[in-house]
């Protein structure tokens, strides 16, 4: 049985502690060093890009960051399949956020035909050793699947469709992953199958309601790192000081933003 949607006051309050907790992580992870990677992967339009947003909302930009990489270029395509992902990893006291990550070879280029078949079989050999080795790091990874049912992917993408401020929401490539269920849902099977594994396990998370899969997602994050509230620093408003003897330039000499509010009122 589905879990019935959240309210919104309830939702919106229960984000907003969150994201005060949140908060306090961020703090431990820089006054300890800490590392911390969070892939976020699904189906399209199940909802991981909303809650990268809500995760990093009031987080600071230069100590946490969100990776969405391109296509590789034909010089990446030469590399080890991993190794363009190594480069985002974080340093000491950092968050990365990945909106998709190296199992884009599980999923699309394995549905799409955009890998062999063999490189697909050396990924699911490898992406369990290569985590292993970010654990053996100290690295805090965690891995959400967001799921959700094909009758409300395709609600999500005719949304999209019609309102001009989420088309570029949608691609293509997306529009063909409908026609294509089946073979996902296979190419998800197997890659759990595979890369499930006790140091570096998978959490489903159910998307059919958004509010929802944002809150649960989020307590997950941070009732699973080991993180513990640090003090803070304590910061008082200086007096200001004045020399005297700066005067300001007339405002004749510089060029102002037109005052478009104004015309609203």
């Amino acid at each position: 049985m589905a879990t019935e949607k959240l309210p919104r006051k309830v939702y919106e309050a229960e984000l907003l502690h969150l994201q005060g907790e949140l908060l306090k992580m961020q703090e431990w992870v820089r006054a300890t060093g800490a590392r911390i990677v969070v892939a976020f992967e699904g189906r399209d339009a199940a909802g991981k890009g909303g809650a990268i947003q809500r995760v990093s909302q009031y987080l600071n930009p230069r100590f946490c960051r969100i990776v969405a990489l391109p296509a590789p270029t034909e010089r990446q395509r030469t590399q080890w399949y991993f190794q363009r992902y190594i480069e985002h990893l974080p340093a000491a006291g950092e968050i990365v956020l990945l909106d998709r990550s190296w199992y884009n070879r599980a999923g699309v280029e394995r549905v799409m035909g955009f890998c062999t078949d063999a490189e697909y079989r050396l990924f699911l050999r490898q992406a369990p050793v290569f985590e292993q080795l970010l654990v053996d790091e100290g690295i805090h990874l965690r891995k959400y699947w967001f799921s959700v049912s094909a009758d409300e992917q395709a609600r999500r993408f005719a949304e999209r469709l019609e309102n001009p401020l989420k088309q570029w929401k949608l691609s293509p490539m997306d529009l063909e992953s409908m026609t294509r269920w089946d073979d996902y849902s296979k190419a998800r099977d197997d890659m759990l199958v595979h890369t499930d594994t006790e140091h570096a396990p998978w959490w489903i998370v159910e998307a059919e309601q958004k509010r929802n899969a944002r809150i649960n997602m989020i307590h997950h994050l941070l009732s699973s790192v080991p993180w513990e509230p640090v003090e803070r620093k304590v910061l008082t408003l200086p007096d200001r000081k004045s020399s005297g003897n700066y005067e300001r330039p007339p405002r004749e000499v510089q060029r102002d933003v037109p005052d478009h509010a104004a015309t609203l009122l």
